[in-house]
C-alpha cells in the first residue's frame, strides 16, 4: 500500500511539474537565435475576411536585422497591429532567418555591436 502511495504521488508530482513548465515556458522563443531591428516604417498591410466576416488584418515587416556579432540577416515577419515607429526589437529565430516571436526592448538593452548599426 504504502509503494502505490508513493507512485501515486510521483505521478501526481510529475504531472504538476509538466503543466507549470507548458504554463510558464515560450516553446517559440526556446533555443532560439536573437536578432534586432529598428522599425522605421509601416508594415506592408494584408487584409482578409474571417468565415464570420469579420475583416482581420496582418502587417508584414521584411528588412535587415543585426545579429550580436554585428552581422547582417534579411528577415521578414508579421504582427497583428502596425508597430511603433523607431521600436526596437529582439527578434527570435530559426534556420536562419524564420522569425518564431518577438519582444519590445529599449535602446540600453541592444548589445553593443548593435547599437553601432543604428
Amino acid at each position: 500500500m504504502k509503494k502505490v502511495f508513493i507512485a501515486l504521488a510521483s505521478l501526481i508530482i510529475v504531472v504538476i511539474a509538466g503543466l507549470v513548465v507548458i504554463a510558464t515556458v515560450d516553446f517559440n522563443r526556446l533555443g532560439k537565435e536573437a536578432v534586432y531591428v529598428q522599425i522605421t516604417g509601416d508594415g506592408e498591410v494584408e487584409k482578409f475576411t474571417t468565415a464570420s466576416g469579420e475583416v482581420m488584418a496582418t502587417y508584414w515587416y521584411k528588412q535587415a536585422a543585426y545579429k550580436e556579432n554585428g552581422g547582417v540577416v534579411e528577415v521578414e515577419f508579421s504582427a497583428n497591429k502596425n508597430l511603433r515607429h523607431d521600436a526596437y526589437l529582439k527578434l527570435y529565430v530559426k534556420s536562419g532567418k524564420e522569425v518564431t516571436s518577438y519582444d519590445e526592448i529599449s535602446y540600453d538593452k541592444l548589445p553593443e555591436k548593435v547599437k553601432e548599426k543604428f
